[in-house]
């Protein structure tokens, strides 16, 4: 399918990236033109501790909207996070999920979602790969200056696997494509 048919025109396709948090949301946001990726922005909305837990899903939700409105992408991709420890936590995260969730959906954004191990697997090679690994591929593979904030890394990974297909590292290197020193290689006998 061509980049016309993926999301009705032709062109750059811009992809906002969600790593969803109550206490820190991380947002990335890049272009797809091609097989080229290009960052265009990342960051964090915060919320206030000391808040109500409403007021705090109101800040994701509205800041979320803000950030579709001024950046305009055509997609999101947002991580589906699990926290086993605390049942409290693993609430207060769905919650924070669903409020970004939902300001993309009514700004009319088609969301799709991918696991942790699913980013992982696509960016890094490696679906346990940790959060140091994660910012260092990120920077490596939109040429950064600097390695992401560890929220906005996150957010910026969820964008890359959502360009690449959502696929998985095994269905790239089926097609000769793999990571070598930190970047997408063609394998030698399909460059002919």
């Amino acid at each position: 399918m061509n980049e016309a048919g993926q999301h009705g025109k032709a062109g750059p396709l811009r992809i906002l990236g969600i790593d969803p948090g109550l206490r820190i949301t991380g947002f990335g946001l890049i272009e797809k033109t091609g097989n080229r990726l290009s960052y265009l922005a990342s960051g964090c909305i915060r919320t206030d501790a000391g808040a109500s837990l409403p007021s705090r899903l109101g800040t994701i939700h509205s800041e979320l909207r803000t950030l579709v409105a001024r950046h305009r992408p055509d997609q999101a991709a947002v991580e589906i996070v699990f926290v086993n420890v605390n049942p409290q936590s693993t609430l207060r995260l769905g919650q924070a999920r669903g409020a970004a969730i939902t300001a993309l959906v009514v700004s009319g954004l088609e969301v799709a979602e991918y696991t942790a191990l699913q980013v992982k697997q696509a960016v890094v090679g490696n679906g346990h790969a940790d959060k140091v690994q994660v910012q260092h591929m990120v920077r490596r593979l939109l040429s950064l200056a600097a390695e992401p904030s560890p929220d906005a890394a996150d957010a910026l990974a969820c964008a890359i696997a959502h360009a690449h297909g959502g696929q998985g590292i095994e269905q790239l290197s089926s097609r000769g494509l793999h990571v070598r020193n930190g970047r997408w290689m063609v394998a030698k006998e399909n460059k002919r």
